[in-house]
Order: C-alpha cells, then structure tokens, then sequence
C-alpha cells in the first residue's frame, strides 16, 4: 500500500469539491483549480475526508494512487493557502523590479528580461531589489516560473553570482591555481 496515498485529505472550511467523471474541480477562499485524474483511480468524499483507492495492486495502480492523492492534496491546499518560493539575487548590479504587475530583471545582460504575469499568480519584489517571492494557487505553476525565472541566470560557482532558490546551496570552487 503506498504510504502516502492512503493518508486521507480533510477539507478545510469554505472548500468545496465536485467530481465530474475524472475531473475534480476545488473551490476555496483563493480561488478555483480543476485536474483530471486517471480514470482507474477511485475518489470518495464523506463527511470532508477525501480517499483515494486504487483497483489492483499492480505497478501502475501503486504509482497512480500517491500521484493522485499528492496532486489533489497540492490542490486543496493551493485554494486554502497557496504556494510561494523566494528566490534570492546575488551580484553587483543584479537586480529586479516591478514594472506594474510585469517583473524586470537587469542580471548583466544588455536588455532587462520581463516575466508576464500569470493568471492566478503574483510577482513581489523585496529587499531593495534581491528578492522575488513567486506566489499563487498552483504549485506547478509557482514551481514552473520560479524555475523559469532562475534559469535566466543561474548561480556560477566561482563568485556565485546569479538568481538561486532561498535556503539553495551553491557549491563554491577555488579559482585558478596562483590565486588560492
């Protein structure tokens, strides 16, 4: 049995679920998130305890039965509380703003790189410019354009210049020979 779907998902206060088929729609304070699961997968709602159950035992079922807990665990608690990353700026020069609800970042390139803004998604600039917070309702979604946004410059490992995950660590190397 899978340890973690078999752990059953309590829906907090002001959430609502409806399943049509195999796709489940949740409504929350946050906002609304709608997936479809694999049809084989069974999900029941009594008295705001959501359970999976898989059919069989074999190694697809296993597999399908935590995915499918874990993604609509992500999902209830994505419209309850949401999700957020932070992701720090290191370098001279290297910095972020907010050009309305677009999120400019000048990381030493020769033009400044803008991210859209999302629907169900917010860009903060903190920190006089060297940190972003990523938030929103969907984890995959926050997950996505936090990786998005640290690819345009990711953390070199000489003077670890670049854009990393809070709490990331970048390992560091020693320079050239002469000058250790």
């Amino acid at each position: 049995m899978s340890r973690i779907g078999k752990q059953p998902i309590s829906l907090p206060k002001g959430v609502s679920l409806e399943m049509e088929a195999s796709t489940i729609s949740v409504k929350g304070p946050k906002g609304s998130l709608s997936q479809t699961f694999h049809p084989d997968m069974t999900i029941d709602l009594n008295d705001g305890v959501i359970s999976i159950k898989r059919p069989s035992d074999s190694r697809e079922h296993r597999s399908l039965h935590g995915l499918t807990r874990a993604l609509l665990n992500n999902m209830v608690v994505g419209v309850t509380d949401g999700f957020t990353k932070i992701l720090r700026i290191e370098g001279v020069g290297y910095r972020a703003q907010m050009d309305g609800d677009v999120l400019v970042l000048n990381v030493g390139y020769s033009h400044p790189i803008n991210f859209e803004p999302l629907e169900n998604l917010g860009y903060e600039v903190e920190d006089r410019g060297k940190t972003i917070k990523v938030s929103g309702i969907d984890k995959q979604e926050v997950g996505e354009i936090s990786a998005r946004i640290r690819k345009t410059r990711p953390p070199e490992p000489y003077k670890g210049k670049g854009i990393q995950y809070d709490g990331e660590y970048v390992r560091r190397k020693a320079g050239k020979a002469g000058k250790v």
